[in-house]
C-alpha cells in the first residue's frame, strides 16, 4: 500500500478546511526538510527525499513551495524565529542588568542549539552550501548585528565601535557554538555559557568606554 497521499483517495486530509490542510502539509514539509538537511545535509536533501520522508504527494509540494530553496528559506527562517523568540523571553525575565541579560542570550542560543544538534547544522553549516540560503544567513546575521547593537552593547548611538562589537559578537558567538558541538573545546555547556557571557559583556564594556571618550573628545 503506498505511503503517500494520492488524489482522489480519501486520506488524513478527510473534513479539515483548505487552509488547514496546506498548513499541515507545509509544517510537514518543513519537519522533513530539518531532518534531512539537519543530519545528512545536501546530499540527501532533494524534493524527491523531502516528499518521501513526510509522506506526501510531490504535487503538494509545489503547493507550499515553488522550489527546494524556497523551502529551506523558510526552514532557516522557522528556526531563526524561533530562537528570537525564546532569546527575546529570557532577555525580558532577565531584568535591565546588561550582564544578566547577555548570560540569558547565550545560554539561550546554546541551549537551543544543543539541545537539537539539526538546527546547529541548518543555521552554521549547511547554510554555507547553498547561494540563496547563504544570501539569507548574511542578511540575518546584520539583523541579529543591529540586534545586539541596540540592545547588549552601551556606546553612544551611531559611533561605529559599536556596530564593529555587535558585529565581532553574532559572527564570534556562531564559529565558537560550532567549535563547542563539534568538540573542539572539551568543556561543558556552563562552563561555556559563563565564560562566553564574561567575555561578551567585558567587549561591550570596552566599546561603551571608547565611544564615552570620543563623544568627550
Amino acid at each position: 500500500m503506498s505511503t503517500f497521499d494520492e488524489p482522489g483517495k480519501p486520506g488524513r486530509w478527510a473534513g479539515k478546511p483548505p487552509a488547514d490542510r496546506v498548513a499541515e502539509r507545509r509544517a510537514l514539509l518543513l519537519d522533513a526538510a530539518l531532518d534531512l538537511l539537519g543530519t545528512e545535509g545536501w546530499s540527501g536533501t532533494s524534493v524527491r527525499a523531502v516528499c518521501q520522508h513526510a509522506r506526501l504527494n510531490p504535487r503538494y509540494f509545489y503547493e507550499s513551495f515553488p522550489d527546494l530553496n524556497a523551502l529551506v528559506i523558510a526552514l532557516y527562517d522557522r528556526l531563526i524565529d524561533d530562537l528570537h523568540t525564546e532569546v527575546r523571553t529570557a532577555a525580558e525575565a532577565a531584568g535591565n542588568e546588561p550582564h544578566e541579560r547577555v548570560r540569558a542570550v547565550v545560554d539561550t542560543t546554546t541551549r537551543f542549539v544543543a539541545e537539537d544538534r539539526r538546527r546547529a547544522r541548518v543555521l552554521y553549516v549547511e547554510a554555507l552550501g547553498n547561494e540563496a540560503l547563504n544570501r539569507r544567513r548574511i542578511e540575518t546575521g546584520h539583523l541579529i548585528a543591529r540586534y545586539v547593537e541596540a540592545d547588549a552593547t552601551r556606546g553612544a548611538p551611531g559611533d561605529p565601535v559599536v556596530a564593529i562589537t555587535a558585529a565581532v559578537l553574532v559572527g564570534g558567538f556562531s564559529e565558537l557554538l560550532m567549535s563547542w558541538l563539534d568538540g573542539h573545546l572539551p568543556i561543558d555547556r556552563d562552563r561555556l555559557v559563563d565564560d562566553a557571557t564574561t567575555l561578551f559583556t567585558g567587549l561591550g564594556d570596552t566599546a561603551a568606554t571608547i565611544a564615552t571618550r570620543r563623544g568627550r573628545g
